[in-house]
């Protein structure tokens, strides 16, 4: 599916080091320019380019300021001194020495930060380091910890921290000889004096109250309002209760998780269980009066698993059957966050609260909702509104939620207008994570919300946690994107940090930086591990620094540099008009080009685009923000819809936007040996053949396209029917069918799915079908039926607005 690197088209994709299109005859009022189509950047050639050589040696990070391979290339890392690219991305690799230069190219500089990032098996977990009681060793003036930048002088005896200059005496107890190259004979034994990422054991000076951590609680909140029973959710929700109970996260080699749990449902009304294992039967007490929430008892309402276990399941029966005949319909929802956190309080540990919510609260209680859903508001300077929350109640009470290590995942079941915008408040600024599944059917949902939940309950957390990035002189840290919140300029605070958050951050000069020493980032997070031990986790990074404009654009990264856009745009729609964001988008990436063209390109004709070897893709990238849901609706978008992907996006990593704002589609070929996936093809509705099935996915949805014309073989292989018109559009998993071609395609799904931190909802697309509008809306190289442009329309509205700026 690749042409030949010497294919004529793709010559100078790979040979030289800009990319020229168009061409000087044709003058700009000729928009179909025929070199825009057959030269327009492949993504998918780029990929297999960067696959071809940089996916089969490892990624040695011991090298200052090196660019890593694609997102989409599977390697391997080995730390020698710097993070893995796993941990921290780059927008540059080598940022300008002066403030005016930066600001001159426009490029954004900024670093997206995965500090609890998965590994895969091959490669080793960041090393835990124990200082004893006085802890790590750090620099005396700024505070950075130690790493493989600071230099050792007079003999071992004293160190100059890497970050500010100062000099600081080694503890008697971290003493060490220097060798004849002035390293220490014991370098490669720390991690911290040879590794990119490593953690530190924290002393009691790093806990709150000078006292350690009790181990975190888990407490699960099911709405039994009438939606939520006669759907069957809820007794699926306690089914699944009953064994997933036994998956907690636990410590290493623990036997058991340290994590305790406790259980609350809710209506107009709160319902809290004493599940204490000496009780024959769980009790049950109700607080009705929500307007000041209290915790009606604290001696039976956390509990270890293990140790209630018969009592659990008891109750865990007996939900469904206690609400089986409700007829309330009202749920209040603020009061429920209160009850959660009150109980941690009580407690006196960290936690998270597993919120199941269906309903807009409009039951009289604080933190009551009206329906303020308005799609008149749409291309209005009032759009904005519907991005805000409609009170400032939710972000009070994040703030105690922060304060006490309470963070917030929701699960949402909504039927109708939610408000999104509102509800995710206390998620999004604790560090927690929304789920949403609208129009929820336990046949067609439950493996999407089931395998969600498995995971969500499962995965690595950080408690209670504090991030701080230090940067050596001449650059700092001075915006910060992501699901956190801050209560000043330099802390970034989340109840909890899970494995697939990232917090992004944005480096301004305040200084001139010097090509010799180049720059180093530090990204200290300090937190509460699953068993309640404090720990730190440091990543470094080395950068390097340039005077020339080449160097600058010879080291960006495409995919971190869109991750950092899309962010700021998303956070842009808050307080300005949907139409500013996206132009200025564009002025910016076209000032990002112009500037390139201008001090780097070698000299040609006005009339061709010229775009940077590393940037070949950042118009089509840009192209696919502009025309996403937040910046550009479709009119069967949600305004619901719209505020759950701002959240998301928000909050992701550089591989998760690559894949959500360009989906990747792959041919199902009947080759049925090969163990890898397809080649992805370009994602335009010309490389749909009508005698082939495709499969398409953006991180949240699997489509699976089937052409009109395929071979009535193939349908009944892979959905056990014998002709088009029978494959059924609602199936929401593949029939399981013991032929190749079907555990083929099932086993490619299946690859996806592990790959992404989601369960993506399948869905059938059959061609000519009304679900197939749909799926053209992801087909990004396209028109879009909301009116945004196509790639090569786009690529010759970049080269006008580029060659305005020059003129």
């Amino acid at each position: 599916h690749y042409p030949h690197p010497q294919n004529s088209n793709h010559k100078l994709l790979s040979t030289v080091d800009n990319v020229c299109l168009g061409s000087p005859f044709h003058c700009l009022t000729d928009i179909n320019f025929v070199f825009y189509s057959t030269l327009k950047p492949s993504l998918q050639i780029l990929m297999w380019y960067d696959r071809s050589n940089r996916g089969s040696e490892p990624f040695v990070t011991g090298v200052r300021g090196q660019v890593p391979p694609l997102v989409t290339t599977n390697f391997l890392v080995k730390d020698q001194g710097n993070a893995s690219p796993r941990y921290i991305r780059c927008t540059s690799y080598n940022i300008p020495c002066t403030s005016d230069m930066a600001k001159q190219s426009q490029v954004p500089l900024a670093a997206v930060i995965k500090p609890l990032a998965t590994l895969p098996p091959e490669e080793t977990l960041p090393y835990l380091v124990d200082h004893g009681e006085s802890g790590p060793v750090r620099c005396n003036r700024c505070k950075a910890y130690m790493c493989p930048f600071m230099q050792f002088i007079e003999g071992g005896r004293r160190f100059q921290c890497c970050f500010c200059s100062c000099v600081t005496e080694v503890p008697p107890h971290y003493f060490q000889h220097l060798d004849h190259t002035g390293k220490r004979v014991d370098f490669y034994d720390r991690p911290e004096l040879s590794l990119g990422s490593y953690e530190f054991l924290a002393t009691v000076d790093y806990c709150k109250n000078n006292k350690f951590p009790s181990p975190p609680a888990f407490i699960f909140m099911i709405d039994v309002s009438y939606n939520a029973v006669k759907s069957g959710l809820v007794r699926l929700i306690c089914e699944e209760l009953k064994s997933l109970l036994d998956y907690l996260p636990r410590e290493g080699n623990m036997e058991e998780s340290a994590i305790r749990v406790g259980f609350v449902t809710y209506n107009k009304v709160l319902h809290f269980y004493n599940v204490k294992s000496s009780l024959a039967q769980p009790q049950m007490m109700v607080v009705s009066d929500v307007a000041d929430m209290f915790v009606p008892l604290l001696d039976g309402f956390l509990v270890n698993v293990n140790e209630s276990r018969t009592v659990i399941a008891s109750l865990l029966d007996q939900i469904p059957e206690m609400f089986a005949d409700t007829r309330e319909t009202e749920t209040v929802f603020a009061p429920v966050i209160q009850a959660g956190l009150e109980a941690l309080k009580a407690a006196e540990c960290s936690g998270k609260l597993f919120i199941f919510h269906t309903s807009l609260p409009i039951a009289e209680a604080p933190g009551k909702l009206k329906n303020r859903d308005d799609k008149k508001l749409i291309n209005t300077d009032k759009e904005k509104t519907l991005f805000q929350p409609q009170t400032s109640f939710y972000n009070n009470l994040a703030k105690d939620c922060v304060a006490q290590g309470c963070c917030v995942d929701l699960f949402l079941f909504p039927n109708q207008y939610l408000d999104v915008a509102t509800l995710g408040v206390v998620t999004y600024q604790t560090g927690g994570s929304i789920y949403k599944y609208a129009y929820f059917q336990v046949r067609t949902d439950q493996d999407r919300f089931l395998n969600d939940l498995r995971r969500d309950v499962q995965k690595e957390v950080g408690f209670d946690a504090v991030m701080r990035v230090r940067t050596s002189t001449g650059i700092r840290a001075t915006d910060f994107f992501g699901a956190f919140y801050m209560s000043n300029t330099t802390d970034v605070e989340m109840a909890g940090l899970d494995c697939d958050k990232t917090i992004t951050v944005e480096f301004k000069h305040d200084d001139k930086l010097s090509e010799d020493s180049g720059a180093l980032l530090q990204c200290a997070l300090l937190y509460t591990s699953c068993a309640g031990q404090r720990r730190l986790r440091i990543h470094n990074l080395s950068l390097n620094c340039c005077t020339q404009l080449a160097d600058l654009y010879r080291n960006c990264e495409t995919d971190t540099l869109i991750n950092y856009l899309a962010k700021y745009a998303y956070r842009g729609v808050l307080n300005s008009p949907v139409k500013t964001v996206r132009d200025a988008l564009i002025n910016q990436c076209a000032q990002i080009l112009a500037c390139y063209r201008k001090n780097c390109a070698s000299p040609s004709s006005a009339g061709q685009l010229i775009l940077p070897e590393c940037m070949k893709l950042l118009p089509v990238y840009l192209n696919c923000v502009l025309k996403s849901d937040v910046l550009q609706p479709g009119p069967e978008v949600t305004t619901d819809d719209r505020a759950y992907i701002r959240q998301l996006v928000t909050s992701m990593d550089v591989a998760e936007t690559n894949v959500f704002f360009y989906p990747r589609l792959l041919p199902l070929v009947t080759d049925v040996d090969s163990d890898s996936l397809p080649a992805a093809i370009r994602n335009s509705e010309e490389r749909l053949s009508k005698g082939d099935i495709y499969l398409l996915e953006n991180g949240l949805n699997i489509f699976v396209w089937v052409g009109v014309n395929v071979q009535q073989g193939l349908i009944q292989n892979l959905f056990g029917v014998s002709s088009f018109s029978q494959i059924s559009s609602d199936l929401s998993t593949l029939p399981v069918l013991e032929n190749p071609f079907s555990k083929k395609v099932r086993s490619i799904v299946d690859m996806l799915q592990v790959q992404r931190s989601r369960y993506m909802k399948l869905i059938i697309v059959k061609q000519e079908d009304k679900l197939e509008m749909l799926f053209k809306h992801f087909l990004v190289e396209d028109k879009s039926l909301s009116g945004g442009a196509s790639y090569v329309d786009f690529l010759c509205h970049m080269h006008k607005e580029i060659r305005q700026l020059l003129s």
